[in-house]
């Protein structure tokens, strides 16, 4: 097959992208800089400059294509509001560039990576697809983002558009640059001094699964179906830390950062927060974070899609290196 990819670049993007080459796929894939994407290049991926602005450039790189996988996005918590809107135009505008330009080329199946972050705080349910979409007022920029570009990738399909949507749940492995990996990379180290969001409430999923589970979409789901790539592990950050830990053979952090405090400081929250190793909204990543759950199963991707995750047993190792 001949696959069209946007976020090729980034964690999940790049997982699918040696997936489908390592499954014998032809992959195309757009990247704003071709000398930043030398990873793709390395594996035999074409190279297309542009970004999900650029509908010509997208409709004339995935014309011809048997498939296409949307999954470019800007993924932060806690950002100010001068990064606001570049956010919003990645995530929002850019879904609704990138399907239309796709849709333009006439790609006859299109995997949409959502996430079940549009669930918003799931209050300690572990929820499934029927999940209603989570409201104003949204706990982050990044969650409404996202709320929006699933509403317009469900308005194509109402459309007869040949849309397939996944919604990974929260994403860990090798080179996760993001504040949970680099959480648990130094809780395997011994050197996080402090835990905060420690009653955070997440439902992990290797990055490999992910990438297993979109292309397992695109080849098996159902157009107009959302499938829920995670796996069954439930669980608190304060739990993986420790697991994390003792991993590395060390103790895992006895203070905790209260959250009271960090919504205190928030008003000097870009002096503070890059020297604690947080994001300058402080008040933002608080409302997403303290005591917030962001629980969903992955059973209809099971049984439809036949995919099945690693557990967090099987896969934390590789995460944190050790």
């Amino acid at each position: 097959m001949r696959v069209f990819l946007t976020g090729g670049t980034g964690f999940i993007g790049g997982a699918v992208a040696r997936q489908l080459r390592d499954a014998g796929h032809e992959v195309t894939a757009l990247v704003r800089d071709p000398a930043r994407a030398k990873p793709l290049a390395d594996i035999g991926v074409e190279l297309v400059r542009g970004d999900l602005s650029s509908r010509e450039v997208i409709e004339s790189a995935a014309a011809g294509a048997d498939a296409a996988i949307h999954g470019a996005a800007i993924y932060k918590v806690g950002v100010p509001a001068s990064e606001a809107v570049q956010l919003r135009r990645t995530n929002i505008d850019g879904t609704e560039s990138a399907l239309e330009a796709l849709l333009a080329a006439h790609v006859p199946r299109i995997v949409y990576i959502s996430t079940v972050g549009v669930f918003g705080d799931t209050a300690g349910v572990i929820v499934d697809e029927s999940a209603p979409l989570a409201t104003a007022p949204f706990g982050s920029v990044y969650e409404e983002s996202k709320v929006v570009a699933h509403r317009i990738a469900q308005a194509y399909v109402a459309e007869g558009a040949p849309i397939v949507t996944v919604q990974p749940s929260a994403v860990y492995g090798p080179n996760d640059h993001s504040e949970i990996g680099d959480m648990f990379r130094r809780a395997a180290a011994g050197t996080l001094p402090a835990l905060p969001f420690g009653d955070l409430g997440i439902t992990l999923v290797h990055v490999d699964d992910v990438a297993a589970g979109v292309i397992l979409a695109m080849d098996r789901g159902a157009v107009g179906e959302s499938y829920i790539l995670s796996s069954d592990d439930h669980v608190r950050v304060k739990d993986v830390v420790a697991k994390a830990a003792a991993l590395g053979g060390k103790q895992p952090p006895r203070l905790s950062v209260p959250s009271g405090l960090l919504r205190a400081l928030a008003p000097v929250g870009r002096l503070i927060g890059p020297l604690a190793g947080m994001p300058p909204n402080l008040r933002e990543l608080v409302d997403a974070s303290d005591g917030v759950t962001y629980w969903a199963q992955p059973g209809k991707a099971r049984d439809a899609l036949d995919y099945h995750p690693r557990s967090l047993a099987d896969g934390l190792r590789s995460a944190v290196a050790i």
